[in-house]
């Protein structure tokens, strides 16, 4: 659960590229960054980013291209709870503004802001200045629903575990630690509520497994309450794989 202690001093323009790079949740080159924020992300700006593992940057060809990492996302989640920078000005003031809502707002619909932000097929095509043309008829149901079916297909349990497994390798400062399960939802908004709420519950029978209340509720953000998963009668928080 990432606190304000965690988020970084950085620079407005760091915060910048940290945010474009949120909302847009894609890998944007420097020319796609000058188009869409007037910024390209380069310099030492583009070197702390990297260097605090926030961003990844693609320099095998140019222009070079950059992505959040897992703690950029974490990061960017949070920087409305950090102090702006007073060389922001208004501007930044401003958008931490935007930040502190947006992060409210979400908290209390229970979306997360990868799922909030994901770009899908329509919004994630390259634009074209191509006149659009008369899209074909569609296909017969019949043959339209084989694929459809194939993408419904349900998840198991076990892969849902697996998921579950790897999503706390990737946040878990070391096996046994204590992570939020705010945090391993982000990780997992493609996946759906309940199975995921069921493959938790599921594993707490494993010997290696702990999942647990926050004995401090005090200490607990609207967040971390959202993402709780209801086992007995109590809503639980945090979850440990590994030696205790």
């Amino acid at each position: 659960m990432t606190s304000p202690a965690d988020v970084p001093h950085l620079t407005p323009n760091q915060i910048n590229a940290l945010v474009v790079l949120m909302v847009e949740a894609r890998r944007l080159t420097n020319v796609e960054l000058k188009e869409l924020a007037g910024f390209t992300l380069t310099g030492k700006d583009n070197t702390k980013l990297v260097d605090l593992g926030l961003v990844d940057t693609d320099r095998t060809h140019r222009p070079f291209a950059h992505e959040l990492t897992e703690q950029g996302w974490r990061v960017a989640r949070q920087l409305h709870t950090a102090a702006p920078p007073k060389q922001g000005g208004s501007t930044t003031r401003s958008l931490f503004v935007v930040l502190s809502n947006l992060h409210r707002s979400l908290d209390r619909l229970r979306v997360s802001h990868g799922d909030f932000f994901k770009q899908t097929e329509a919004t994630a095509a390259p634009a074209t200045s191509e006149p659009l043309r008369e899209a074909p008829a569609p296909a017969a149901p019949a043959t339209a629903a084989a694929p459809a079916a194939a993408a419904a297909a349900p998840v198991s349990a076990v892969q849902v575990e697996a998921l579950v497994r790897s999503a706390y390798r990737d946040l878990a400062a070391a096996p046994g630690a204590w992570v939020g399960l705010a945090d391993v939802r982000d990780r997992l908004a493609d996946t759906d509520r309940a199975t995921l709420d069921a493959a938790l519950r599921a594993m707490v029978g494993r010997e290696d497994v702990r999942i647990i209340p926050v004995a401090n509720t005090k200490s607990l953000t609207a967040r971390d309450r959202a993402a709780a998963v209801r086992i007995g009668n109590e809503d639980n928080h945090a979850l440990a794989i590994g030696p205790a």
